[in-house]
């Protein structure tokens, strides 16, 4: 372990032993807490997902989306995050968390949507089945700002700090490396520590910004941005889904509770593309992404399952079942058919506009006319 990584919390060893760091110490009350079902429930969660987001991405390569953000070497930071999570918690993705939205409830297909081109959001944030989950944020790092501004919400509104934990609700917001050299995230810490917002900024250190590494973006660990602000900072192994869990939930448990914000940077890497569009080859080495491969989240929680006793027959049906997640993101996929166009004029205001209202009558007009001959004859 080097100078920059013991403050690094960890539980699991690359190979599955169970081995906390000194930094991981106070965290061990809850991860003994967590039970048996709910590790193996933490598996499938990565498992399934990474077979969802597969599919997604030969289904970009067949030509069935004009792109996919793929999120593989990704899912313990993401599932012990939103595991973490309680269920009156609000959640602000970035537009990689494909597992932290399937979990909270996001069918995987509404995501697929907004990557087809035929939805402008991909679901409907205030329906209660996608479980206080926002809407998946291109612009980088602007999520972060509309995070803090809702905890600040939440401050105002006696909604957190109440001493209630069933009833006190925090924020969570994922970003990246690249996107926590925006000003938004910087303003967005400023306000979250000004107003003491119950907001965990929730960073996934996956080592490139697109082809830039973080050797160029940074000379000091990522978490020392935010604790510049004052906001109490941690760092986990990324890939680690028990430390991720455990930090996560400490987190949130402070920052409902009054505390004010909370910031995790959680140490991963992309083992895919930054996008469908991406060629990592070009800036990055094989030895590297070889030597990522042996830190595999998945393997290490297989590895750790499979020292307590996790049976075969419990493998085989996660593999199961995340081949069938997989196939029936494939089939209605397929299935999909593009919006008509006047659903563009649907949500532009959330009450009826005149103007909006003149726009439709003019496209539907306009549309009509082309059934209408125009040279005086028949068509």
């Amino acid at each position: 372990m080097t100078s920059s990584e013991t403050d690094i919390v960890r539980v699991l060893e690359a190979d599955g032993r169970f081995a906390p760091s000194p930094a991981a110490e106070q965290y061990l009350s809850l991860i003994d807490a967590i039970s048996d079902s709910e590790l193996e429930q933490f598996y499938r969660d990565m498992v399934e997902i990474r077979a969802i987001d597969n599919q997604a991405t030969n289904l970009q390569r067949q030509g069935q989306l004009a792109l996919w953000p793929p999120s593989r070497g990704q899912e313990a930071a993401q599932v012990g995050s939103a595991r973490a999570a309680r269920a009156q918690d609000t959640l602000f993705p970035s537009y990689r968390e494909h597992a932290v939205t399937r979990i909270r409830g996001v069918d995987p297909v509404d995501i697929i949507k907004l990557m087809r081109g035929v939805s402008h959001g991909g679901w409907d944030p205030t329906d209660p089945k996608n479980g206080n989950t926002r809407l998946y944020t291109l612009v980088l790092g602007s999520q972060t700002l509309h995070a803090a501004g809702y905890a600040m919400g939440l401050t105002f509104d006696g909604r957190t700090g109440t001493g209630d934990p069933d009833r006190d609700e925090a924020v969570v917001v994922y970003y990246g490396d690249g996107a926590s050299s925006q000003g938004d995230v910087h303003e967005a810490m400023v306000f979250a520590a000004s107003y003491q917002a119950p907001t965990v900024f929730f960073l996934q250190n996956n080592q490139w910004a697109i082809s830039v590494p973080v050797s160029t973006q940074t000379r000091v660990p990522f978490a020392q941005r935010s604790a510049g602000y004052g906001i109490p900072s941690v760092r986990v192994d990324g890939n680690d889904v028990l430390a991720s869990y455990a930090v996560s939930r400490l987190a949130l448990e402070e920052a409902r509770a009054g505390g004010g914000p909370r910031a995790i940077e959680a140490e991963t890497y992309r083992l895919g593309a930054h996008t469908t569009s991406d060629d990592p080859t070009k800036y990055r080495t094989s030895d590297e992404e070889a030597a990522w491969a042996q830190r595999d989240p998945i393997a290490r929680m297989r590895a750790f399952l499979e020292g307590k006793g996790a049976a075969a027959s419990f493998f085989d049906d996660v593999d199961a079942s995340a081949a069938a997640a997989a196939e029936d993101l494939r089939v209605r996929t397929l299935a999909l058919t593009p919006p008509s166009a006047d659903k563009i004029f649907d949500h532009v205001y959330s009450e009826p506009h005149p103007l909006i209202e003149e726009q439709r009558a003019w496209r539907a007009q306009y549309e009509a006319s082309f059934d209408e001959p125009t040279d005086g004859g028949a068509r």
